[in-house]
């Protein structure tokens, strides 16, 4: 009797370790203790300000480790510089997944350089996820099933600008102002797509710049001349800071409209300063720290508490800062859903079939949801204003 009962329990010991074998599964970038994720932003070059993104995505999951990692597993984030170069994105990105072997890509910024990226990621099947563009590309399940923004598409976001103006502007004659890459003209193209057979008689001007041009000057001169009463400007980092001050200093005085990546307090509106920036409208979809109107905000509270813990060097205003952080807390949430199965085929479906995700400083109400056949999980934004030194809430966006 006594026998069989240790055979019996040794069998059972070994079928129940059986089990844990089969459910624990892996590909590369996970094991039994750690998951290895990467990511590619520019911490060099004319967008070097971005660089922040990668540098808050290490210290989110800083804090998830010392909370004791994902499921048991400590979280390692490789991120590596691009400068903002697409062909030196794909280089860095090759070193991740074939000399890193990391499990899966995230908040790599950027339009041109994610396009850079996106093809080689799904040939390879490694997720690419919370990216930081809009490009309304990565909402393409049939095409690239494995790439996926956080940002909501710009072409959406271009549209609540069209719905804006035609609403609120008598006669507009607009102008457009945009980088000359696939972030810029996605926002010119979505706003052509939203007036649709107007857009032809209200676009009056449009005026691209390349990110190696020294100044806005003859742009901005030029969009004045043309009588424009509404100007789009469609620019990032140093260019919005330069094209507000440009608008300013010139005495032109159109509905300003700038765009969300370009929107930031501390790194854009305070560098022109606040006075040449009263009156901006733009569309936002997160809560800013530094905007009184969130001071006693349980999100805001939260991420304070965070920057202070382990990223001090992280600017308030800085939009990159909430928006990886906000990337990352759905990067975990994803993690965790895969449970045991740290396969990517089962990282991106978990990633793929999220439900009403409340995901920290989105804007209360706007929340991710995702389907296998529609990968954009934002499609919700506020118009807002500003108003002395912070932007206020006009209406949501449709």
């Amino acid at each position: 009797m006594k026998a069989s009962f240790i055979e019996a329990a040794c069998a059972a010991a070994a079928l129940v370790a059986s089990f844990a074998t089969v459910a624990a599964q892996y590909d590369a970038g996970a094991n039994d203790k750690e998951i290895v994720l990467g990511n590619v932003v520019p911490y060099s070059g004319p967008l070097s300000s971005a660089g922040s993104i990668g540098k808050c995505n290490q210290a989110y999951f800083e804090m998830v480790n010392k909370r004791g990692g994902i499921n048991g597993r400590k979280v390692k984030v490789i991120s590596l510089d691009d400068s903002f170069n697409p062909a030196r994105t794909l280089e860095q990105t090759r070193r991740l997944v074939e000399r890193e072997q990391v499990l899966l890509v995230y908040g790599t910024f950027g339009t041109a350089t994610n396009t850079a990226i996106h093809q080689y990621l799904n040939q390879k099947q490694v997720p690419h996820l919370m990216l930081i563009t809009g490009a309304s590309k990565w909402n393409n399940a049939k095409e690239f099933p494995w790439s996926m923004a956080f940002l909501p598409s710009y072409p959406v976001e271009a549209a609540s600008y069209a719905r804006y103006v035609l609403e609120n502007v008598k006669e507009p004659r607009i102008a457009v102002l945009y980088q000359n890459d696939d972030y810029g003209k996605e926002y010119r193209n979505g706003l052509r797509a939203a007036l649709g057979n107007k857009a032809d008689k209200l676009i009056v001007s449009e005026q691209s710049y390349e990110v190696s041009d020294p100044t806005l000057e003859s742009q901005i001169g030029r969009l004045k001349a043309s009588g424009a009463n509404v100007l789009l400007n469609v620019t990032a980092a140093k260019f919005a800071t330069q094209a507000v001050k440009l608008v300013n200093d010139s005495g032109w005085k159109p509905l300003h409209l700038l765009v969300s990546p370009a929107s930031n307090l501390d790194t854009v509106v305070r560098p022109a300063g606040l006075e040449a920036s009263q009156g901006i409208v733009s569309a936002q979809f997160m809560k800013d720290p530094t905007n009184p109107i969130f001071r006693n905000d349980p999100d805001v509270k939260d991420w304070l508490a965070w920057k202070q813990s382990f990223y001090p060097a992280a600017v308030e205003g800085d939009w990159w800062n909430w928006a990886c952080y906000a990337a990352s807390y759905a990067i975990e949430q994803v993690l965790k859903g895969a449970g045991e199965d740290l396969r990517r085929a089962n990282v991106m479906k978990v990633a793929s079939t999220l439900k009403d995700l409340k995901v920290p400083m989105l804007m209360d109400g706007i929340h991710i949801n995702t389907t296998p056949t529609d990968l954009a999980p934002v499609n919700q934004m506020y118009m807002m204003r500003l108003s002395g030194d912070r932007w206020e809430p006009i209406k949501t966006a449709r």
